[in-house]
């Protein structure tokens, strides 16, 4: 009997951690007019665009989950006019079909992205075959350069372990957890903690991090002053809570993550991801949506201080897919107002805007397939 109760525990725990996970796809909007009725607009930075070469030293790959066309203009709409994203002179289109589903997931999506491949819906950095591909981080890795991942979400979901992890499925959050230890990786920060320390096998991963030289800190605060070595920054159990909540959290962590990695005259790559405009679309809440689409414009400016420094810097930002089907019905760019109508609770098929800045940013223009973003960036980046 108590060996039954254990095990009644035990996967009442799984149950109630997984349905935690994806707890985002249940929001209802408390949006009910899906109106935003503006706020008060950041000031928004004109860069140059002088570049020291032809090809990035770095790459900087800023990934809106779930945002579409209508996401990027319901936020210029917002900011009254202006936005980060205005420095970006190259721009393009990129088509997101998965191999198995004319609407991808987010696994599939960030695995073209990542791996340059078309995969099934729910496949982690593996083809259609379910055989292990390299991604541009574990590449990047293999030429000595410094490596990060930052997001809003749990570090373990599907966008990011894209980059660094090889599973059969996207559910399989504690062997995504265990893939981090495979790599070199320099520095990742976002949620997910529960994934690395409560465990179904009982492994804590937080010292197999530590044994490897990994600064570990959950608070963000702490994260923010870290410059230098590897750190391993778990900043929620699971996912992070929104914007209200969490603050300035991705733009505090983008910069964090950009100050350590460049310690390496080498090079580096970083992919950060705006996690929750994805959340957003699936509530059909406008205000959700324009809060985290701002948010992850601020990011955006902070990769774009950087890169206009630096001058060797390619940042290119896009979506995995579209979701929500968000068209906008109203609109105000004097007072930010934004009024949003919905097709879909769930991902669409349309596809997803590219934007590209530095040095061979006018290779991102046209239609492309999501797997040519990669490639393209595979070219300039890391060809010999």
């Amino acid at each position: 009997m108590l060996k039954k109760i254990l095990l009644l525990f035990v996967l009442t725990n799984m149950v109630w951690i997984a349905s935690a996970q994806d707890e985002y796809l249940k929001a209802e909007s408390e949006d009910k007019e899906k109106t935003y009725l503006g706020g008060e607009a950041y000031d928004v930075t004109i860069y140059p665009q002088k570049f020291k070469a032809k090809k990035p030293k770095n790459v900087i790959f800023m990934i809106g989950d779930g945002m579409g066309v209508s996401h990027v203009f319901a936020a210029l709409t917002a900011n009254q006019g202006k936005l980060f994203l205005n420095n970006f002179k190259y721009t393009g289109y990129s088509k997101t079909q998965s191999a198995s589903d004319y609407v991808t997931d987010s696994a599939a999506g960030g695995t073209a992205l990542a791996c340059g491949v078309k995969t099934y819906n729910g496949g982690l950095g593996v083809n259609k075959d379910t055989v292990a591909v390299k991604s541009l981080l574990e590449m990047a890795e293999d030429k000595n350069l410094s490596t990060g991942l930052v997001s809003t979400s749990a570090i373990t979901h599907a966008t990011p372990a894209s980059f660094i992890a090889h599973q059969s499925s996207r559910s399989k959050y504690e062997n995504v957890a265990t893939d981090f230890l495979k790599t070199d990786i320099d520095v990742f920060i976002g949620g997910g903690l529960n994934h690395f320390t409560k465990r179904k096998d009982g492994r804590n991963l937080l010292e197999d991090l530590a044994e490897k030289n990994y600064r570990v800190e959950t608070d963000m605060d702490k994260i923010a002053t870290v410059k230098s070595g590897k750190l391993a920054g778990l900043t929620a159990e699971m996912h992070n809570p929104r914007l209200a909540e969490r603050g300035d959290m991705l733009p505090v962590a983008t910069e964090t993550a950009i100050n350590i990695l460049s310690n390496n005259k080498k090079g580096f790559f970083l992919m950060v991801e705006g996690s929750a405009i994805d959340w957003g679309s699936h509530a059909n809440s406008t205000i959700y949506v324009i809060e985290d689409m701002l948010d992850f414009d601020r990011s955006i400016g902070k990769a774009l201080e950087f890169a206009a420094k630096d001058k060797e810097t390619l940042i290119v930002v896009t979506a995995d897919h579209e979701t929500g089907g968000l068209t906008l019905t109203a609109g105000n760019e004097e007072t930010g107002m934004v009024k949003g109508a919905y097709a879909t609770k769930s991902h669409s098929a349309v596809m997803v805007p590219v934007f590209a800045y530095g040095p061979g940013a006018e290779n991102f223009t046209g239609i492309m397939d999501n797997t040519d973003v990669h490639k393209r960036i595979k070219e300039l980046f890391l060809k010999d």
